[in-house]
């Protein structure tokens, strides 16, 4: 699954999913771009990309403004002269709130950087994927496709949900310009989302749902490693998956199985 030649925009690569998969790429011999709000989480990354032996270059943009996500693309155009690969993969949980207490704002700002902020990141990508083709990957989540029992994630679980629905009409629409679209739905994965994510008064509407052996059977309930992601990320970025387009991954060790 070579890369090499290739160029890569990781978005949320300053940690977590973002981060491995950004190495994984770069093992792989791409030259990746990582986007996030953090300088200091860039810079660390973008330096592991370099002791592996490939290129680096720290981003800094808000993926919620489109001008901010054109400025970021075109740095890349300017410094590398192409892009091949776009990981759209930075968001937030949010605030989960029954309905009541889910703001008009809590709403807009999780839509704001989850969806918006993938559909700027790819608006911004498209006319430099279709110079070569390319291959999209995008993080939504088992929330919104497998999972509807999260009580209180609803404007997560919109976001994520939509997401998809971008991917499939991306799909067919950019396939005559041999660029790819797909979708990766983690489940429970060590990661530092949790960090943003607000949970207001929930015990009253929850379902009363226990699950005594953990909810991730296949690895005895423990979550899965941000590296499991970024080996998937590989994958779909690579001519390993040349025909793959319009589809959804779960990677969950069948945690929406048995939750949804």
């Amino acid at each position: 699954m070579s890369l090499r030649e290739k160029v890569a925009l990781v978005t949320g690569g300053g940690s977590g999913l973002g981060a491995a998969s950004a190495l994984a790429l770069a093992r792989a011999g791409a030259r990746v771009a990582v986007l996030g709000r953090d300088r200091d989480e860039l810079d660390r990354v973008a330096g592991e990309i370099e002791r592996v032996g490939s290129e680096a270059l720290s981003l800094v943009a808000d993926i919620s403004d489109m001008e901010s996500m054109l400025k970021a693309t075109s740095r890349i155009i300017e410094h590398w002269g192409r892009l091949d690969i776009v990981f759209a993969n930075a968001g937030i949980n949010g605030v989960w709130a029954p309905i009541e207490q889910l703001t008009a704002e809590d709403w807009r700002q999780t839509i704001d950087i989850n969806l918006s902020g993938t559909f700027y990141t790819i608006k911004a990508a498209v006319p430099h994927l279709k110079k070569q083709g390319g291959s999209v990957i995008i993080t939504s989540s088992i929330n919104g496709t497998r999972v509807f029992s999260n009580t209180g994630a609803t404007a997560y679980s919109c976001s994520k949900a939509g997401q998809v629905a971008l991917a499939k009409m991306l799909a067919l629409e950019l396939a005559r310009d041999r660029v790819r679209v797909n979708v990766i739905c983690p489940g429970a994965i060590e990661s530092s989302i949790d960090e943003n994510t607000e949970k207001r008064n929930l015990e009253a509407v929850e379902p009363p749902v226990e699950y005594p052996e953990g909810k991730v059977p296949l690895t005895d309930g423990k979550p899965g490693k941000a590296e499991d992601v970024g080996e998937l990320v590989l994958f779909l970025a690579s001519d390993a998956a040349k025909h793959i387009t319009g589809t959804e991954i779960w990677i969950d060790g069948a945690q929406s199985l048995l939750m949804g």
